[in-house]
């Protein structure tokens, strides 16, 4: 017969009150997400009215109206008064951004491979998403040399080239802004004001290097790619190893990248004055 202390023994202890409160925390922000997708989903299909909205999504009217309270907070839907519930400016701004992407980068490859031919270095193509780049394109390099980046990868704007070059149109205010939400790394770099000057050389220059802030043996050049408002969208870069990127070959390269910068920009309607 098993004794009373032996059953205790077996029997699990209950779960914190704490933990049972995450766990259905995470569950409610999770269909509470899902939600949301449905009924973006649904204006998309064109189910312009709330009651609409409620039927084909499942939810009461009281749900679908506290959700698409939230997403008009957001501009992810608006509300037409004649025409109902449509997508809002902050969809049709992420795909207009995920189109051009794909376009960006069908139209750039190309001009990436011939630069990639002509240097032998390993060349790549960013944009900017907050704090970070984010690989678009790589051309892996001919030389015997490995660069630690991916295709959709990404990395701080302050330490490589390209997130530099991303940023040239910045006001000083934000460039040491970034430099202040950055400091612990880059203060064993650059004090602020070394930092202020680098970056009015580079954005006076139009081009910008990767002096080993990322990796100390990789070397960097990069430059901004422009659309047809001027505005910088994206920026190549060729990289290797402080091997075969010697100063007096980071100088040389500048007006190869800005060229093909350059020729990526015109086919996106840039034009200099």
């Amino acid at each position: 017969m098993i004794s009373q202390q032996h059953r205790l023994e077996k029997v699990s202890p209950a779960e914190p009150e704490q933990q049972k409160q995450e766990k259905r925390h995470k569950a409610q922000a999770s269909q509470t997400l899902l939600r949301g997708l449905d009924i973006i989903d649904a204006v998309a299909n064109d189910f312009s009215d709330l009651s609409e909205i409620a039927k084909v999504t499942g939810m009461t009217y009281s749900t679908a109206h506290r959700i698409l309270s939230a997403l008009q907070q957001r501009n992810y839907i608006r509300r037409d008064p004649e025409h109902g519930y449509r997508l809002g400016h902050a969809l049709l701004g992420l795909g207009y951004q995920a189109q051009a992407q794909i376009d960006l980068v069908k139209l750039a490859n190309p001009l990436l491979l011939e630069l990639a031919k002509k240097t032998s270095d390993t060349v790549h193509l960013g944009m900017l998403i907050q704090d970070s780049i984010v690989y678009l394109e790589k051309i892996s390099s001919r030389r015997p040399v490995e660069i630690s980046s991916r295709i959709g990868g990404n990395k701080p704007l302050f330490s490589t080239g390209i997130g530099k070059a991303l940023i040239l149109d910045q006001s000083e205010e934000q460039w040491l802004a970034l430099f202040d939400r950055s400091s612990q790394r880059l203060e064993a770099t650059y004090s602020r004001n070394k930092w202020l000057k680098m970056m009015r050389h580079y954005a006076r220059e139009g081009f910008a290097f990767d002096l080993g802030e990322d990796e100390p043996a990789i070397r960097c050049v990069a430059a901004p790619v422009r659309d047809g408002r001027n505005h910088i969208i994206a920026a190549v870069s060729v990289s290797s190893t402080v091997e075969y990127m010697p100063p007096w070959r980071m100088q040389e390269l500048v007006s190869t990248v800005q060229h093909t910068a350059l020729q990526i920009s015109t086919k996106l309607g840039f034009r200099t004055a």
